[in-house]
């Protein structure tokens, strides 16, 4: 499969950026999530692209060769989704657009579809929930507790400490201990996100993201509040995931009209790396089956 990697400008930043299936039909944004890289979706490009997509998986800002601009204030959601729909006027040129997203993408995600940022043909998340139900969630002890990670990284200087020991190695064991399928993360692959979170100021550019979220910027999103998506939009769920109770994946009436769930028992919150074959088999008939 023909690829490349293109620094994009978008919403005045530079993003690091793999391009596939360049001239596709219709065109696909895949946004990764934390602590990862465009590499989380390596075995979805090609058949993304045999589909008929031109398939965009960026860098978010923060991350990889993209900018990653200093202070917590620049990763509010408002400049995520700012940065999402940039790259979306940039590339789809008046294709149907898909939005593709897994963790902190996710969250982007719905965001963008909830303020309905930018038209979207379908839209596809993957173990994060809306951030309304995400909010009643963590009014659980249970969620609460499997959450305790968000409230350590407020620490000035501590989250970055202890991923960064021994050259962030603690990266790829944070990424394998929480996975329950381990068989698709190659070396080069964690090597990547090694790199990814060893680069200078990387591990604080990645981790303002969370800084950013416990400031504000998600009261809008909660239920009775935030528009209903009008997107079609599947969700696709890992069990087993260490974070995020699969309870997480319930409570959508009145938040999305068009909602459909896909779970895999014993699969982790690496969902689309851990179980790619699944995933892809879910995703593509999604996709290719008309919506009422």
């Amino acid at each position: 499969m023909e690829h490349e990697v293109r620094m994009v400008a978008a919403n005045g930043l530079g993003f690091e950026t793999l391009v596939a299936g360049t001239g596709g039909s219709r065109f696909a944004l895949l946004l990764h999530g934390f602590p990862e890289h465009f590499v989380s979706w390596r075995a979805q490009v090609e058949p993304l692209v045999r589909a008929g997509y031109e398939v965009w998986a960026p860098n978010q800002r923060g991350y990889g060769a993209s900018s990653g601009p200093h202070g917590v204030a620049h990763y509010a959601i408002d400049h995520l989704t700012a940065d999402a729909a940039a790259l979306i006027d940039v590339g789809a040129n008046g294709r149907p657009v898909t939005l593709i997203a897994h963790d902190w993408g996710a969250i982007v995600a719905w965001a963008l579809a909830a303020d309905r940022l930018r038209h979207l043909e379908r839209l596809v998340v993957m173990n994060v929930p809306h951030p309304a139900v995400m909010a009643e969630g963590l009014r659980r002890p249970r969620q609460m507790l499997r959450s305790w990670y968000v409230f350590a990284f407020q620490v000035p200087g501590l989250p970055e400490a202890v991923l960064g020991a021994n050259g962030a190695r603690t990266i790829r064991d944070v990424i394998l201990k929480s996975a329950r399928r381990t068989g698709h993360f190659d070396e080069a692959t964690l090597a990547t996100y090694v790199a990814n979170a060893a680069r200078p100021g990387g591990l604080t550019a990645m981790i303002n993201w969370y800084r950013a979220a416990m400031a504000g910027g998600f009261e809008r999103f909660r239920r009775g509040r935030v528009l209903p998506i009008d997107v079609p939009t599947q969700m696709i769920w890992g069990e087993e995931d260490v974070a995020l109770g699969v309870e997480l994946t319930e409570g959508y009436q009145g938040l999305v009209s068009d909602f459909t769930l896909r779970r895999l028992p014993g699969v982790g919150h690496w969902v689309q790396q851990e179980a790619p074959d699944e995933v892809n088999a879910i995703l593509l008939d999604w996709l290719t089956t008309p919506r009422s």
